[in-house]
């Protein structure tokens, strides 16, 4: 049916190569949101050759928003010759710090041995640009398509996305009518459709206590003393009930399908920037930061209680235990459904492209389909894209040349599909 798409997608290789390396050439590092601005001009500028509307969004007063560091997103939106659908392709531009490791320049791309090497080719800029050329491809051969196409570039996903999806869901830029179907590229393996992603809590604990002479703590109260009994609580109690519940969510690794709490940051008493002879005090205070990553088989509201009552229990039975909580982020977990129309549009591209049924996987950590589904209440969303999640953040990150013309030909059949749909 897509043989001429698929045609021109292989004679469009080398354009695919090349503008996976000039995204990846711009150093669009998050923290602190280097260069989102040229980033966004660059696919907005493609794009426009291309006949597509481009839209520019800064999220003013978001995170990390500043003169210095806009967080600019961009949204390229091209209308069919007659009314149906709209297909989303979305993909966020930032990327993690380069790190150690490297044995390449990891903003300088390097292709070699059939693939592209550098920071961001793998998470996502090889989806992204595989996206663009599926699109470009699909337009330039059956220029007669009914509906609507969008390709957005959107920023600080790597950050919790609160100043690119998010910001444009509050605008209703991710909500029916305007949108119906959302396909995001990130790199879950070309033969894999991710239908979604656990539930994540994160909170601040704070334990309290009482200043005094590091001399003579009895005439205090040591913060960090009741946080090691909040520890030693999820020790005993809390970790092992962790391991024993288990989900029906297909979730990708084995061992994501339990719930899961993750101590990320601790702090107490003299501040660990100090440089010198720390004084002489007893800590008044100490703070724990957690991440809880929950299931879909869990009310939030419970996964809550559960360490609220913990506490509790420890205000009860510590002498002078005290402390607070406070809630830093949520989202619920997200699994599309299988019978949805782009789970199943995917789903048949993925068998005509590569010869195989998918795997369908929810992943252990969220990513922007969370503001699409809580914000813009579109639930008809997936990400697949090319790239080996496993080599994401990594160093010598890259993405395979195949593995990202193959899937731009599974996003070309999939927007064909969902664009001309008759039934859903």
């Amino acid at each position: 049916m897509l043989d001429d798409p698929h045609a021109r997608i292989e004679t469009k290789r080398d354009d695919l190569v090349d503008l996976t390396c000039a995204l990846v050439a711009i150093p669009t590092v998050n923290p602190p949101g280097d260069a989102y601005r040229p980033c966004a001009e660059l696919l907005g500028e493609r794009l426009r050759r291309r006949g597509f509307e481009i839209s520019y969004f800064r999220a003013e007063g978001s995170p990390g928003d500043s003169d210095r560091f806009p967080r600019v997103n961009v949204i390229a939106r091209r209308e069919g010759t007659r009314p149906g659908p709209c297909v989303h392709f979305n993909s966020h531009i930032d990327v993690v710090a380069a790190g150690h490791g490297w044995t390449t320049n990891p903003f300088v791309p390097v292709v070699r041995d059939g693939r592209v090497y550098g920071r961001g080719t793998c998470d996502m800029k090889g989806g992204l640009a595989a996206s663009v050329i599926a699109v470009e491809a699909l337009i330039e051969t059956i220029p007669d398509l009914p509906g609507t196409i969008e390709i957005s570039g959107t920023v600080d996903e790597e950050s919790g996305g609160f100043g690119g999806v998010a910001h444009l869901a509050r605008l209703g830029l991710f909500s029916r009518p305007r949108v119906d179907h959302v396909i995001i590229p990130e790199p879950l393996n070309k033969d894999r459709i991710c239908l979604g992603h656990r539930g994540v809590w994160w909170a601040e604990i704070e334990t309290e206590g009482r200043i005094a002479h590091g001399s003579m703590p009895f005439l205090g109260d040591c913060a960090v003393r009741h946080m090691g009994a909040v520890l030693a609580a999820f020790e005993a109690e809390l970790f092992p009930a962790l391991s024993q519940r288990r989900t029906e969510m297909p979730i990708a690794p084995e061992g994501a399908r339990r719930s899961t709490l993750n101590i990320n940051a601790l702090h107490g008493g003299l501040d660990e920037t100090y440089e010198g002879l720390p004084s002489a005090c007893v800590p008044d205070s100490c703070r724990m930061v957690i991440d809880r990553r929950f299931l879909i088989e869990e009310p939030i509201d419970e996964v809550k209680a559960e360490i609220v009552g913990l506490l509790d229990r420890l205000a009860q039975t510590r002498p002078e235990f005290r402390y607070k909580i406070r809630n830093l982020f949520e989202a619920l977990p997200t699994m599309t459904d299988r019978d949805a129309p782009v789970v199943r549009r995917v789903a048949d591209a993925i068998r005509a492209v590569l010869g195989r049924d998918p795997d369908y996987v929810i992943s252990p950590g969220t990513y922007d389909q969370k503001h699409i589904a809580r914000i813009g209440h579109l639930h008809d969303c997936i990400a697949y894209g090319p790239g080996i999640l496993d080599l994401a953040h990594q160093p010598d990150e890259f993405v395979v040349i195949e593995d990202m013309v193959d899937s731009a030909k599974v996003m070309a059949m999939a927007a064909h599909g969902l664009l001309t749909a008759t039934g859903g």
